[in-house]
């Protein structure tokens, strides 16, 4: 009995880490043929021809690289994504990581994803890469401090950094509407995690693909899932933190979960398309001047609701 209830929540991350990152990659292709972008072969066939180019490709090998740090650093990368999705709560009992500080957690994922991301870049010993990983460090310090007061202020009226209390304090009323700053702050921390749309300077275009500049074959599969994943578990940690998590009429709970996951993906990957890029130097300065000051309003906002409640 014990071992069916540890099996069933990690058969359901696998489905959904595996799943998720073939939906993002579908979803990004139907949105930029929506926009005008020219279509490119059947939208539910070309990941998976993609993927499966890149499985018989031959792995790239630059001149004295640090090779087990850049082979492993996309497996740690789709490892993060994996933890921060086993957090994310399907209804009140069907979670893999139902931790007390689960909050606190997701942070160390954001943490830890600076360094793997870096380390992605470093270890190839090329120029490209390793200035897409200080592009990376650079404003990973300004994406963590925003991460944390809003994730503080959804904390603030569940009482608790556990994610089932907090989806649960919003049975009333949904974090969205109680703290109107706080998804769409935390929406831009999603994707400059996630390097995707206009905040994408670790793998961007002006870099040749930046930190995975040198990267081909099963390791780029690996890196381009791990990045799809990020995204899929983000949007579990916002539909949870801030559109109530499993709550809803009629629908079970996955379901909702799923119902407002696809909606916040669909969200991140259209202003990903929509969004022009950042020059890394107007970013940093955005993000320290305009987001994080709103970041604080917000926190102060959730302060102040909750001492009215």
């Amino acid at each position: 009995m014990i071992l069916n209830e540890m099996v069933l929540p990690i058969i359901v991350v696998l489905a959904v880490l595996v799943g998720g990152a073939y939906s993002v990659a579908v979803m990004d292709r139907v949105i930029a043929t929506r926009l005008g972008a020219p279509r490119a072969g059947n939208p539910w066939l070309s990941p998976l021809t993609r993927g499966a180019w890149l499985l018989v490709q031959q792995a790239n090998v630059t001149e004295a690289p640090d090779g087990r740090a850049w082979r492993l650093a996309p497996a740690l990368y789709l490892a993060l994504a994996a933890t921060g999705l086993a957090l994310v709560p399907w209804s009140e009992t069907l979670v893999a990581t139902d931790l007390a500080t689960s909050v606190v957690l997701w942070g160390s994922v954001e943490a830890l994803a600076t360094v793997v991301i870096f380390l992605h870049g470093w270890s190839a010993n090329a120029p490209l890469a390793l200035i897409g990983a200080y592009r990376y460090v650079a404003l990973g310090l300004s994406y963590l401090l925003i991460s944390m007061f809003v994730l503080i202020g959804v904390a603030l009226p569940a009482e608790s950094l556990q994610l089932t209390q907090v989806v649960m304090s919003q049975e009333g009323l949904w974090n969205v509407v109680r703290q109107p700053l706080g998804l769409p702050l935390f929406l831009v921390v999603g994707l400059g995690m996630t390097f995707w749309g206009p905040l994408n300077l670790a793998d961007s275009t002006d870099l040749a693909g930046g930190t995975a500049s040198e990267v081909s074959g099963p390791p780029r599969l690996v890196w381009d899932v791990a990045r799809a994943a990020m995204l899929v578990a983000f949007s579990g940690i916002a539909a949870s933190a801030f559109l109530g998590g499993w709550l809803g009429p009629w629908l079970s709970g996955p379901l909702w979960m799923v119902v407002k996951m696809l909606a916040v993906l669909a969200v991140l990957l259209w202003l990903g398309r929509v969004v022009p890029r950042v020059a890394p130097e107007r970013c940093v300065t955005g993000m320290w001047v305009v987001l994080l000051p709103l970041a604080f309003v917000d926190l102060i906002w959730a302060g102040v609701a909750a001492l009215w409640q």
